[in-house]
């Protein structure tokens, strides 16, 4: 878990040296949130059959990039905004809303120079927010809780200790006092303050009121514990209807929550793992069994095959045969699927590096948004 910290903190440095201006302008200030009144001869743009309510408000609009706070269920939330050069506010734009590491802030994705020059290029408004865990009570790290995080408890059914994500004997306890009453054992290690999939779904409606988004390509990514929830965004019927498209980068699920897609309508994912990962491993190709962390802790995870597999299956994609290569158009990575058959990109991806527990944004953003913009409706 020291992993995670430390990656998060490197990002966070990082990013301090970026500027936080964006296409629209930095601000950097609270965000007035006022009423979003309409505006009669809105122009949402060609192709555009879903523009949310902020492509005819015309008061209480977000219109520059900068850091901005949100009231969740009695507790502020905050979040950062790139607003890319094309942005225009009444022609709608595809929006990706990013979750950074276990220990991470919303400036570990949006204060890399990669990620916002390549979301000029393509045009994505993109949305960070930051998770819960730092101030009072838990006074720990900001993270993402998803199935498992918070009750230490695995996919497969067992209770207690038996049941655990982890092996309590060779892990340090992080629970977090938010958790109390909720831990059924010493592996739980994210916050039990909010449930982040109802403040993913309440964000983006927010946001949406306030930004002219394309709302049917709305697409999710994040990073090691962000990575994780991501699929947890994926599989929960309360918000996978909300987006197109994810891609975890160095994430996976706890062992045994191997679900598919959340809604009847195609969910694409990107997977990129680390074959030198220590923290999140994806175990070998093929191998569906689970895997286990190896940098002095031991957290269960699914496999990169396993995860991947349940979601090809539930696209109805061929799953008895071996994944094949797919030509991803990288040298970082090789990259397989169960769904050969089909036509252009892939619906789920599976790419793996010789890099470890670490975002190398150099090349799997480009990869990440090309994947995005393929899958686009």
């Amino acid at each position: 878990m020291l992993r995670y910290l430390i990656s998060g903190l490197l990002i966070s440095i990082a990013a301090l040296l970026v500027s936080c201006g964006g296409g629209g302008g930095g601000n950097g200030a609270g965000e007035s949130i006022g009423s979003v009144q309409p505006s009669p001869g809105n122009s949402t743009g060609p192709g555009v059959s879903n523009p949310s309510a902020g492509c005819s408000a015309n008061t209480g609009l977000l219109t520059d990039s900068g850091t901005y706070t949100f009231q969740f269920n009695n507790i502020e939330r905050t979040y950062r905004v790139y607003v890319p050069e094309t942005y225009a506010t009444t022609s709608a734009s595809p929006l990706a809303m990013l979750f950074h590491g276990w220990g991470g802030g919303q400036n570990d994705f949006i204060g890399d120079a990669t990620v916002t020059s390549e979301a000029d290029q393509q045009g994505f408004i993109l949305v960070a927010p930051a998770g819960l865990g730092s101030g009072e009570p838990d006074n720990s790290l900001n993270s993402w809780t998803f199935s498992g995080s918070a009750t230490g408890l695995d996919g497969d059914g067992g209770d207690g200790i038996e049941g655990a994500i982890c092996d309590v004997n060779n892990t340090p306890d992080y629970t977090y006092d938010s958790c109390d009453g909720i831990a059924e054992n010493s592996c739980s290690w994210t916050q039990c303050q909010q449930d982040d999939v109802a403040f993913t779904a309440a964000l983006l409606e927010h946001v949406g009121n306030r930004m002219c988004v394309d709302s049917d390509n709305v697409f999710a990514s994040g990073g090691s514990n962000g990575g994780m929830f991501t699929w947890e965004l994926g599989q929960n019927p309360l918000t996978a209807t909300l987006f197109r498209a994810i891609a975890p980068i160095i994430g996976l699920p706890h062992r045994g929550y191997l679900d598919g897609k959340g809604k009847n309508e195609d969910m694409p994912v990107l997977l990129i793992t680390g074959l030198n990962d220590p923290t999140v491993p994806p175990g070998d190709w093929g191998d569906e069994s689970f895997t286990t962390t190896s940098d002095g802790e031991s957290f269960y995870y699914t496999s990169a095959t396993g995860i991947t597999k349940s979601w090809a299956e539930s696209h109805g994609c061929e799953v008895t045969n071996s994944a094949v290569v797919f030509d991803a158009g990288t040298s970082e990575a090789e990259c397989r699927t169960y769904c050969a058959s089909d036509s252009g990109w892939p619906r789920v991806l599976d790419c793996r590096s010789d890099m470890g527990h670490t975002y190398e944004f150099s090349w799997t953003w480009p990869l990440i948004l090309e994947f995005f913009s393929a899958h686009s409706l």
